[in-house]
Parts: C-alpha cells; structure tokens; sequence
C-alpha cells in the first residue's frame, strides 16, 4: 500500500474509520478479503488498538465483519441487503423533506444551494468520491433541517449500513446522471417550500437508487 501522511491524533478515531470507509467504498478493499491491520497499521501510522476500535465501528455500520480470534473480512453487500434498507431509509428522508419545508431557513436553503452547486462541480469534472461527500452532506443537512432529533437519530442508526450501498449506486454514469437531475428537482421542491413534492422526489431518488444498486450487485456476480 502506498505511505500516507499519519492521522493526526486528536482526531484518531474518526479519522480511521473515515479511511477505512474509502478503502472498502473505492475497492481497495474488497468483499470476503481479510482485512489487512499490519498493513494498515503501517499505512497510517498507528497501532493494532484504535485500528481494532474502528473496525467495531464499521462492524455496526455492516461493512466488516469481525472473525473470533481471526481478524475481520470485509462483508459483501447484498441485493437483499439494500432491499431491505432502502424502503426504509427512503420513508425516513421523505419525512425530512415535509418537515424541513416547514421548518427551513432561507439560509437553510442557501446552505443547500451552495452544496448542490458544489455537487455539480464535482459531477462534472468526474470526481466521485468528492461527489459523494457533498451528496451526503445535502442529505444529512435536509434532516438536521426537518428539526426533529427522534428522526435524526433513526435515520443516523441506518445512515452507516446503506452509505456503501449510495455510493455503489453512481457507479453507472447513466444513473450518476440522472441523479443529478433528481437533485435538481430536489433543490427546487425545497426553494419553494413545496414538502409533499420534496417527499416524493426524496422516496423516488433513493428507490432509483436502490434499483441501481441492485443492477450493480448482479452484474458483479
């Protein structure tokens, strides 16, 4: 693996875990391989410990799986999986949509407008792991807009398990796209404080999502 600059203390934990993230989420590591702490060790400059401690994390989340007294894989997603997350998650954004429209800020809006920008930017130049970060963002701000911690936090305990499966959604240019479009739609709906058309268009994108993903796991059999 190649050197990397070392985590910074401070923020060790959350740092590890993100980087774990984006190796299993570009590939680098990848379904049913063994994880490989010595190098990872190695790669960020730390020790088998808080490496150990992340990899709980993203045990929850169901990207690894931990081995009793043999280490931890990398768990492979399932369409069965997200079939079962994203009906879910698709209802508790929808949710976020009607309240937010309620409850929303103009700079709220603002905010949201200057991600989706962002977003399109990244789209357009083809970076998609940037893209992704910036979609995320624009979805967790339209929930912390909907004002309503009970919701923020089931929505939080699922946002781990289904992250993997978002960001395989997009790994098909024609939807990478057409999501785009979605996005757009979403960002007018929410301009215009309209919350059942926000709703549907949020429980829309993530079915297309889950479509997608679907597509995506098949084809990798």
């Amino acid at each position: 693996m190649e050197a990397v600059v070392p985590i910074r203390r401070p923020l060790l934990h959350e740092e590890i875990v993100e980087r774990l993230r984006d190796l299993i989420f570009a590939g680098e590591l990848t379904p049913d391989e063994r994880v490989p702490e010595k190098a990872l060790c190695e790669r960020f400059g730390i020790s088998r410990t808080p490496l150990r401690e992340a990899l709980k994390v993203l045990a929850s989340e169901g990207l690894i799986t931990l081995l009793p007294n043999r280490g931890a894989r990398v768990a492979r997603l399932t369409a069965a999986d997200a079939e079962e997350l994203f009906p879910v998650m698709s209802a508790l954004e929808a949710l976020s949509g009607e309240l937010a429209c309620v409850h929303a800020t103009d700079a709220d809006v603002a905010e949201v407008k200057a991600l989706h920008y962002q977003m399109a930017l990244h789209h357009t130049r083809g970076e998609r792991e940037e893209y992704f970060r910036v979609n995320q963002d624009i979805h967790r701000k339209i929930m912390d807009m909907a004002r309503n911690p009970t919701l923020a936090d089931v929505y939080d305990g699922l946002a781990g398990r289904i992250r993997r499966a978002r960001y395989l959604a997009n790994a098909n240019r024609t939807r990478w796209d057409q999501a785009m479009i979605e996005h757009e739609e979403i960002l007018a709906a929410l301009e215009n404080r309209d919350g059942a058309t926000l709703a549907e268009l949020l429980k829309a994108h993530l079915m297309n999502k889950l479509a997608a993903v679907t597509r995506a796991i098949e084809s990798a059999r």
